[in-house]
């Protein structure tokens, strides 16, 4: 920037001003003396101008030189800068260059690497070409040879090579059915030896130390009467009462010439124990009327269900179960008014709790344990009428519902093979649930029901060849199975008995457990004459 023109305008704008004034001045004035102190003025003005002018170049002469070592010093700087830049620039391109000389060295390495690789596949490619070419051959001759020898042993043995390998296999077959079935045979007879005499120590010890009741149980309850005029006033006028009675307990009463004895009749139970209770309480208190009745029956009831209670803690008491919650207390107290095949499954779950406690400790097995599944495992019967399922179903729902122990839990739904068993504690519970049914006396069935199992059990028997006649003893207890023994050999004999017995187990229900038994019978007859 020129300073030098900056400051010689400004020193021309003072004079022209000076100059300006001086006019005005004069004009105002008209004396000549004003007129010479204004000429005086303007000198003095235009030597100030000068001064001016000359300070204004001289500061413009310096900013100048200023101006000039800063652009030197500016461009000394930029320089350095770039002469920096391009030396970084030059340094990063020669590194690259070395990177790109090592790439370049390792690729021709690795290209040496290959070409050496495909010239040694080659090679191997060239050998195994031979050596398959002499194995082809090889083969070809053994191919020969091994039909040429065909040939010769078919002439020798007078069939084709078909038919002695259908004869081989066939032979193979026979040969491998008679030593599975001697070896399970082998196996049966050790495992039977080792075992069977403890197993029948400890049930036989079991069983000697129960001394159970052989009841059975009926549809009726009997209620005796003071006299044979309380039947009529049971009946009431038109019915009155007997009807309100029926209603409000769900029984049937039968009023019969017997002396002094009503009958209350009902399939449930529990309806009937009610029933019951409430007609003796009538029959005692001698006010016989609907009103009076429904009272009754009320607290009958409410005596039933405190019964039950007590019931379930008591049997859990003798049976040596304790800590059961008290909607399971209850649900063993219902036991008392169920029955199985004629059985009261409270005595029955009370005497496999006994026996499966008895072989626990014969074998060293929890013993507590072994008797709350024993206890538990039939408490789902209570409520088959009332909830869908099965009484295994609904016992694990109940036991797993308050919390019992797995084992409990298992128990209960493997006592009729429904799930694995997950321990020795559920075997225990299912050896003595069948023990406590097949006793003599404890159970008893229909006279339809028992002969449709006889002729179920002979059916299935009868169902296999070879099988001759067969004979359903010891009440279903055992099956008797005559095979004709030009069809059915000692080995098969193994393997016949237990199909049988699984297909019966897989087929029928029944308490206990049934005995399948084979016989096989080989007679000559000669005749002297």
């Amino acid at each position: 920037m020129d300073f030098t023109a900056i400051w010689a305008a400004g020193a021309i704008l003072v004079l022209v001003a000076g100059c300006g004034l001086f006019f005005i001045v004069g004009r105002r004035a008209g004396t000549k003396g004003e007129i010479e102190r204004q000429r005086a003025a303007n000198a003095s003005a235009e030597q100030t101008a000068k001064r001016i002018v000359g300070d204004a170049e001289r500061d413009a002469q310096s900013l100048r030189k200023t101006a000039v070592l800063e652009g030197k010093e500016e461009l000394i700087r930029l320089r350095e800068e770039w002469e920096a830049e391009a030396r970084k620039r030059r340094e990063d391109v020669e590194g690259d260059e070395r990177r790109l000389q090592e790439r370049n060295a390792t690729i021709e390495r690795k290209a040496d690497a290959l070409e050496q690789r495909e010239r040694d596949i080659k090679r191997s490619a060239a050998d195994v070409a031979t050596r398959e070419k002499s194995i082809a051959d090889r083969q070809a001759e053994l191919d020969k040879l091994i039909a040429d020898e065909r040939r010769h042993l078919e002439s020798l043995a007078g069939m084709s090579a078909a038919d002695a390998k259908n004869e081989l296999i066939k032979r193979l077959e026979e040969e491998a059915h008679a030593d599975a079935a001697n070896r399970l045979r082998v196996i049966r007879e050790e495992s039977r030896r080792n075992a069977e005499r403890e197993a029948k120590k400890i049930i036989a010890l079991a069983i000697q130390r129960i001394a159970a009741e052989q009841t059975v149980e009926t549809t009726v309850s009997t209620v005796a009467l003071p006299n044979d005029e309380m039947k009529g006033r049971i009946i009431g006028r038109e019915g009155r009462n007997i009807r309100a009675f029926e209603l409000a307990t769900g029984v049937d009463v039968i009023i019969e010439d017997t002396p002094d004895t009503v009958v209350v009749s009902c399939f449930e139970p529990m309806r009937r124990e009610v029933a019951r209770m409430a007609l003796e309480k009538l029959v005692a208190d001698g006010r016989i009327h609907p009103g009076r009745i429904e009272e009754v029956v009320t607290k009958a009831r409410e005596e039933v269900d405190k019964a039950i209670l007590e019931t379930g803690e008591r049997a859990a008491y003798e049976s040596g179960v304790h800590g059961l919650h008290p909607e399971l207390l209850k649900l063993i107290g219902r036991m008392k008014w169920r029955t199985s095949y004629g059985q009261n499954i409270l005595n029955h779950s009370k005497e496999v709790a006994w026996l499966a406690g008895i072989m626990a400790a014969e074998l060293g097995l929890d013993v507590p344990m072994a008797r709350r599944g024993a206890l538990l495992h039939d408490v789902g019967k209570v409520l088959t009428h009332e909830h869908e399922g099965t009484h295994v179903q609904l016992g694990v729902e109940m036991a797993t519902r308050y919390g019992e122990h797995p084992l409990v839990v298992n128990a209960i739904a493997a006592h009729h093979d429904d799930v694995p068993h997950e321990s020795e504690i559920s075997v225990l519970v299912q050896a003595a649930d069948a023990i406590s049914g097949a006793r003599p006396g404890a159970r008893r069935e229909s006279f339809e029901t028992y002969v449709k199992r006889l002729e179920g059990i002979e059916r299935i028997a009868s169902d296999y060849r070879g099988v001759e006649k067969v004979f359903a003893i010891q009440a279903g207890r055992e099956v008797r199975v005559i095979v004709t023994p030009d069809t059915i050999d000692d080995p098969r004999m193994e393997t016949l008995a237990e199909e049988i017995a699984l297909r019966i187990e897989r087929e029928l229900q029944y308490p206990g457990q049934i005995k399948v038994v084979l016989i096989r019978e080989t007679r000559a007859v000669g005749i002297a004459r």
